[in-house]
């Protein structure tokens, strides 16, 4: 009994890392909330979509030491920095003006996919929070297996993650249906997505 409990110690490790570090809040999760809020669960899935795609390849590029090469580029790092807070207002600015749900209409695009692919692997909080969280704990003895193994586990709880904070997000979606509240509303999410970017790339 106690070898197994001992067995699982590391992988639920891992997963509580996970929740801690990158579950945190970001400029990825707490855009995937904003738009949710602002946008509804349909209409906020390529987003989505397009975060966790973006954050898993960030993660494959940690596992396989890409992001170390990519790093070790002169000016790489303040050229994702510079696009993702580029990308980050631009966001907020599309949450802080978005419409009320009752009058969305079709013309009136929600965040795409490519939009959330492009914020993902130029989030900096992303590549210093998978990069702890991968490098704290082992799950196998020999590094091939381990980092298959950590991959596989940290993919699964990106998709969860994100998924929560967009089911928090879609919680609030029926204040966005009154003119009003959605405006305020859409200013205070706008305002948090901004408020936390600033903290996530200050060194």
């Amino acid at each position: 009994m106690a070898d197994d409990i001992a067995a699982w110690r590391p992988f639920v490790t891992l997963v509580v890392a996970a929740i801690v570090v990158m579950g945190s809040p970001g400029p990825s999760t707490m855009s995937v909330t904003a738009v949710g809020a602002a946008f509804g669960l349909r209409r906020s899935m390529g987003y989505f979509s397009g975060l966790v795609a973006g954050t898993i390849a960030v993660l494959v590029a940690v596992a396989t030491g890409v992001v170390s090469l990519l790093l070790s580029v002169p000016y790489a790092a303040p050229v994702l920095v510079a696009a993702s807070a580029a990308y980050i207002l631009y966001l907020a600015y599309r949450i802080a003006t978005a419409p009320p749900l009752s009058k969305v209409r079709g013309d009136v695009a929600a965040p795409s996919f490519a939009g959330g692919f492009a914020l993902a692997i130029a989030n900096p909080k992303a590549y210093v929070a998978i990069a702890a969280v991968f490098a704290g704990t082992t799950l196998a003895d020999d590094p091939a297996p381990d980092a298959l193994l950590k991959t596989t586990v940290l993919a699964a709880m990106i998709v969860a993650i994100h998924m929560a904070w967009l089911l928090a997000g879609t919680a609030f979606s029926r204040v966005f249906y009154d003119p009003v509240r959605a405006r305020v509303a859409n200013a205070l999410f706008a305002t948090a997505l901004v408020a936390t970017a600033v903290i996530a790339f200050m060194p």
